[in-house]
């Protein structure tokens, strides 16, 4: 194999627009992670290869290299011999002149159908990849997992016996090392993802936004993996913040260990990094982390903190009780669910299970999954005498991260579980509306609806969703000062979404922002536990005069933030396209915006959908405004041979969106 084709590989496999990718060479102490590199002994391209494992030549009985003393006993030369010929050489797969044979050593285990830690695992037959190092136990299933190596231009193995090359990924200045098969989660125990690069700049800014308003804090990343996210937390924000980064795998914490010396960061109870030779870096540690091996479950119960952040594969529902237990007051959770198929109804049935909601697909799916999150959050929260204050919602096409402040006392509690109602949704328009709060039972909750589809189509034609959360989704001033962090710290990438969550958390359409105040504000060394009893920034009675703060008092505060609940956003949105006049052009979204807000509307756009409208106008007059700007697709009558064809001149303009 060729060094330089086997660096072009690489960086080919691991190209990506928004990371950088180093390539490092070790020099020094070999770890763990390096040596895991290395051909497993099942790779041969000879024969002769694979019978110099043993010495087939000396006396005596001899085991096989590639099955366990269980499998097949020890015996002498001339069987061994032709075990190794007829089951190892002769079950194979062959790529670019290497065979990966059959192995039967416990490198890959499958535990038992009980699914419990203490179960007893099987050996499972299987094979290794000459790519990257991927243990696979079907031949035809590693006959397509080849061809997909093939078809992204990884034709060369990328492991080689003489240098111990490994590769480190640079995201906001954080170097991290990664596996070979970091991207895959069924394979690898180290998983990173790097289209979750802008829900950790998200986690980033909340975490940094409380940063300011007490300090030192007690954070905890439940998940650790790679442990890119606790370094982040620990490299930019160094004292504000008490790092624990905690994963249950034991090479997911030797690799964190691994992460923190590369990133000069100590982990506490370990040695400090070494000075790097020939370089000029200090060997002296820039922050301090510590690196837990434990249940999620089990570290929550037993410590408390002030920012705790869940992101487990899947649903995070299990970890939300354990989550709330010892939380300090005004500390905030964040939690990601990358369960989309159950949250975006794909699967009705795991929806019902985890989240106990009845969904069905609308054109609002995305809000309806962070509703169902806030939702399971808030009974989490009830359930140990806490309320909930959303701060943020988000979801995106690969999760839905949501960001609540927790506020401990029943009273909180009670608040936050009031806000659990049921969603009337019409089949026929997709018209909605949350169902009015009360234990009476309604003679017809189609009364509720402002469509009259009920009154002109047979049979039933709404039904009940949820109970979901039917309160506010964002907090203005809360995303106002992450959008200053996200100056602060040079996140390009998700300041155009942090702009659109704040016109959506004021309902409108607002296109600048001036950060500057705010950035002047954020650094004129207040205490920020002055405002951060329920997130108004700028909107909550205070006003500044030369560095100092003056407040009306908490029970004032508490009456204005009831008599600004009707300043809330409005729940969900319409999709311009799935309500748009069949034959007739719409017109431009932007301009649509401003017919509404001409019409008495609030609107504005959202994140969920980029052809969504958030207004407070119900969907008739929703359609009414559509209609009364939208013009016929013929300026005049087109003829009968071209009919459904033909397109005006005028209108050609209008086509695009």
């Amino acid at each position: 194999m060729q060094p330089a084709s086997e660096e072009s590989v690489q960086l080919s496999v691991h190209e990506a627009t928004s990371t950088d990718i180093v390539k490092t060479e070790d020099h020094h102490e070999q770890t763990p992670a390096t040596t895991s590199s290395e051909r497993h002994v099942s790779i041969q391209s000879t024969l002769e290869g694979l019978e110099m494992l043993v010495d087939l030549n000396g006396a005596g009985r001899k085991s096989c290299p590639l099955c366990p003393e269980e499998k097949f006993k020890a015996c002498y030369s001339h069987k061994l011999r032709r075990h190794l010929q007829n089951l190892h050489w002769k079950v194979y797969v062959e790529f670019e002149g290497q065979r990966m044979c059959i192995c039967h050593l416990p490198c890959r285990q499958m535990k038992s159908s009980l699914g419990s830690d203490q179960s007893q695992a099987r050996l499972v037959a299987h094979y290794h990849c000459v790519v990257c190092s991927v243990t696979i136990a079907r031949k035809t299933d590693m006959i397509s997992h080849l061809k997909r190596h093939i078809n992204k231009g990884e034709t060369e193995a990328s492991y080689s016996g003489t240098s111990d090359v490994y590769e480190i990924m640079k995201e906001l200045g954080t170097n991290v090392q990664l596996m070979p098969n970091h991207n895959t989660p069924q394979k690898t125990d180290t998983y990173f993802n790097r289209k979750m690069k802008t829900n950790r700049q998200l986690v980033f800014c909340s975490l940094a936004v409380l940063a300011e308003e007490r300090s030192p804090l007690e954070c905890l990343d439940a998940f650790g993996a790679t442990g890119i996210m606790g370094l982040q937390w620990a490299k930019h924000l160094r004292n504000a913040v008490k790092v624990t980064i905690n994963d249950i795998n034991e090479a997911c914490v030797k690799m964190i260990k691994e992460n923190c010396r590369l990133n000069h960061i100590r982990t506490e109870g370990g040695r400090a990094p070494r000075q790097v030779e020939g370089t000029g870096e200090s060997d002296n540690p820039i922050a301090t982390v510590e690196v837990s091996k434990m249940d999620a479950n089990v570290i929550m119960h037993l410590r408390a903190f002030d920012y705790i952040h869940l992101d487990p594969f899947g649903t995070s529902v299990n970890y939300l009780d354990a989550a709330f237990r010892n939380v300090r007051n005004l500390g905030i959770v964040s939690v990601t669910s990358t369960d989309t198929g159950s949250l975006y109804s794909k699967s009705l049935n795991v929806t019902l299970r985890h989240y106990g909601c009845q969904i069905v697909r609308t054109e609002y799916y995305r809000e309806l999954a962070a509703r169902m999150v806030v939702a399971s959050i808030a009974r989490a929260a009830a359930r140990c005498n806490k309320g909930i204050e959303v701060l943020l919602a988000v979801a995106l096409e690969h999760f839905v991260l949501v960001v609540v402040r927790v506020l401990r006392g029943p009273t909180q509690a009670d608040e936050s579980a009031k806000k659990l109602r049921q969603l009337l949704h019409c089949q026929w328009c997709e018209e909605r509306v949350f169902l009015k709060p009360g234990s009476m039972v309604e003679e017809n909750l189609y009364r509720q609806l402002p469509c009259q589809c009920h009154g002109s189509m047979p049979g039933k034609t709404a039904v009940e969703l949820g109970p979901i959360w039917s309160g506010s989704l964002f907090n203005t001033g809360f995303l106002r000062r992450m959008l200053v962090a996200a100056v602060q710290y040079s996140m390009e990438d998700i300041q155009p979404l942090v702009k659109t969550l704040i016109c959506e958390a004021d309902c409108t359409t607002l296109k600048s922002f001036s950060v500057t105040g705010h950035s002047v504000l954020a650094n004129q060394g207040m205490n920020s536990s002055d405002f951060y009893t329920f997130g108004f920034f700028f909107n909550s009675g205070f006003s500044f005069h030369s560095g100092k703060r003056k407040s009306e008092e908490p029970s004032n505060v508490v009456k204005k933030l009831k008599s600004d609940a009707s300043l809330e956003h409005p729940a969900f949105y319409y999709s311009i396209h799935r309500h748009s006049i069949r034959g007739m052009n719409m017109p431009k979204l932007n301009k649509f915006l401003q017919y509404l807000t001409e019409a008495g509307f609030r609107v504005s756009r959202t994140h969920f959908d980029p052809t969504g409208v958030r207004t407070d106008a119900t969907l008739e007059q929703f359609k009414s405004v559509l209609t009364k700007y939208s013009v016929p697709t013929y300026s005049t009558a087109p003829p009968s041979g071209n009919q459904g064809h033909g397109v005006s001149t005028d209108d050609k303009g209008r086509k695009t969106d």
